[in-house]
């Protein structure tokens, strides 16, 4: 039976994770969460999803071509997940702009300086964890700002009363809730190998990496994703000020 040093694969395994999952779903339900039903579906799509890319990723790294359409998919979809989360309808799709400004410039700016390999093992995977957090950061920064101008809608039209322009007025209100979707990333840097130790450095000691080449990659990967989710979140508080996401006229 297959092993790794992290997980043993025994026939067990698929016991453990149908309990782990039904765990999940019972404690969403009968705590009123409101996502029962999002955690069974949410695990399925996981399964379904890391099983065709376990079979795909094998091709998909020996051609370039594949490797672009393979990140591009990542950007899509991470890119309507969030969208979709911030509001509905044509205005989701403001929320491709917020993710590829954070993402593009990090992921060029360690390819450009040769610090990550373009080979397709090495960049799918680092953009992969990009598009991750600022799809996240994006997803928080959206709901948080819209749901703030849409609760404290007298306080934008004191600001507004005041004179200033209804951008800044939005952005009064807006961005220091928004800016909370930068605590998750910041927390996770200022602990490292304190609470946690990351996926890409156990990753790269399984791998049979030594400590300190793990700790690098696993530096380089929390300092982008800081610098990627910073610009994420600038660019969605901006959008949501500017009424794209939500109309601040009618909020």
């Amino acid at each position: 039976m297959g092993s790794s040093s992290l997980i043993t694969i025994t026939p067990l395994l698929p016991v453990v994770l149908l309990l782990l999952v039904v765990l999940g779903v019972v404690v969403a339900w009968l705590g009123r969460l409101g996502h029962a039903k999002a955690v069974l579906t949410a695990s399925l799509r996981a399964a379904v999803q890391l099983g065709a890319v376990s079979v795909l990723i094998t091709w998909v790294v020996q051609y370039a071509g594949a490797v672009a359409g393979f990140v591009l998919l990542m950007y899509g979809v991470a890119a309507l997940t969030a969208g979709r989360r911030i509001t509905r309808g044509a205005r989701a799709g403001w929320a491709a702009l917020p993710i590829a400004a954070g993402t593009a410039p990090v992921i060029a700016t360690l390819a450009i300086s040769g610090v990550i390999s373009l080979d397709g093992i090495v960049l799918i995977p680092v953009a992969g964890i990009v598009l991750g957090g600022c799809m996240t950061a994006t997803t928080l920064a959206g709901r948080r700002a819209v749901d703030d101008l849409r609760q404290r809608r007298g306080e934008v039209e004191a600001a507004l009363a005041l004179g200033l322009p209804p951008r800044e007025a939005a952005l009064e209100i807006c961005r220091p809730a928004a800016s909370q979707a930068l605590v998750p990333a910041l927390d996770q840097t200022r602990t490292v190998g304190l609470v946690t130790l990351p996926g890409a450095f156990v990753g790269m000691l399984l791998g049979g990496a030594t400590p300190i080449e793990a700790g690098v990659v696993q530096l380089v990967v929390l300092v982008a994703l800081l610098a990627a989710e910073a610009v994420a979140t600038l660019v969605t508080v901006e959008l949501v000020a500017r009424g794209l996401f939500t109309d601040t006229q009618d909020a």
